[in-house]
């Protein structure tokens, strides 16, 4: 296994897809439905990267990233939104709240992996379990 990845998603078509992916890449996936679930996921089990979506239910992926980043273990840890939101200042809003990146929907099989292990290599930091 290349590691623990993150995804936070409440619609189960993304997660599936994402999930397949990253597994099928040597990835193990720890999946989280919604914004206090994967805040908590992501401080218990430290992953190498989180995929966030933005349209999250009780609270939104802005609002995720922003309590991630307040997590010292986290600093270093890429977040990725994975959004629909594709219009002009979305990525910056996104970034703002403290993503690294930014994918949009609908996902590209044939490029997200490449997406993500790009991500994952310009990531400072050290290696995690």
């Amino acid at each position: 296994m290349k590691g623990k990845v993150l995804v936070i998603e409440d619609n189960e078509q993304n997660r599936y897809l994402m999930n397949f992916l990253l597994e099928k890449h040597g990835y193990s996936v720890i999946e989280a439905f919604d914004g206090p679930q994967g805040v908590k996921l992501a401080a218990e089990e430290l992953p190498l990267l989180i995929l966030l979506d933005i349209q999250l239910p009780t609270m939104d992926g802005y609002a995720v990233a922003r309590e991630l980043r307040k997590n010292p273990t986290l600093e270093h840890t890429p977040i990725i939104a994975v959004t629909s939101y594709a219009m002009a200042g979305d990525r910056e809003k996104a970034l703002a709240a403290g993503c690294t990146g930014y994918i949009e929907k609908p996902i590209q099989p044939a490029t997200f992996m490449a997406r993500i292990e790009q991500y994952l290599e310009e990531s400072p930091g050290e290696s995690r379990p």
